[in-house]
């Protein structure tokens, strides 16, 4: 079965794409919505995808929407509220052979480089998982939140997504059930910081 990175249409999101006029001239800082922001992922049992979610605890957004290169993307998740679809999956999840939440209870992702433009952009930077950072590279896109009208960029949706070895941060367990590649949807819904 061909693995696939699990999205849903930009309207199950709630956005829609910003226009290419609508682009303001400098970094504006954003602030995170957290109950509409999370983390969804898909891990393999024998090649079937299960989906689970894991809440983004806080953000560092800083977009220029004219040259992506000068934003910021500074992204923690909470691991110890993940959920991986079942319960004995949520737990093993959280164990010490997978994300070892006790001792490492946080998931950061720091851009380094931001290439593309508003609409697709590729985002290569650091991910620390079980106190272990590795380089990443995610794929971007910005949306502007439905109900906003054209040209109000004071609600936004930054959808990342990209696949990883869960081996590589020493995430192993349990590899005669689970697969190694493990497909990322970082939704973070922003808005315009004020001042």
């Amino acid at each position: 079965m061909k693995r696939r990175i699990f999205m849903r249409s930009a309207l199950s999101f709630g956005v829609i794409a910003l226009g290419a006029g609508s682009v303001q001239a400098a970094p504006v800082r954003y602030e995170l919505d957290k109950v509409n922001s999370a983390v969804g992922f898909t891990y393999y049992l024998d090649d079937a995808g299960t989906q689970g979610t894991m809440p983004v605890q806080s953000a560092d957004l800083q977009l220029d929407l004219r040259d992506v290169s000068r934003s910021r993307i500074d992204v923690t998740l909470n691991p110890g509220r993940a959920k991986a679809g079942l319960f004995f999956a949520t737990e093993a999840l959280k164990g010490a052979e997978v994300l070892d939440v006790r001792r490492h209870p946080q998931i950061r992702f720091v851009a380094r480089k931001i290439t593309g433009t508003i609409h697709k952009a590729t985002v290569t930077g650091d991910l620390t998982v079980r106190g272990v950072t590795k380089p990443v590279s995610l794929q971007a896109q910005l949306f502007r939140q439905v109900g906003t009208e054209q040209g109000d960029l004071s609600k936004l949706s930054v959808l990342l997504t990209g696949s990883l070895d869960r081996r590589v941060f020493g995430a192993s367990g349990y590899p005669n059930l689970v697969g190694p590649t493990i497909d990322l949807r970082i939704l973070a819904r922003v808005d315009r910081a004020a001042g």
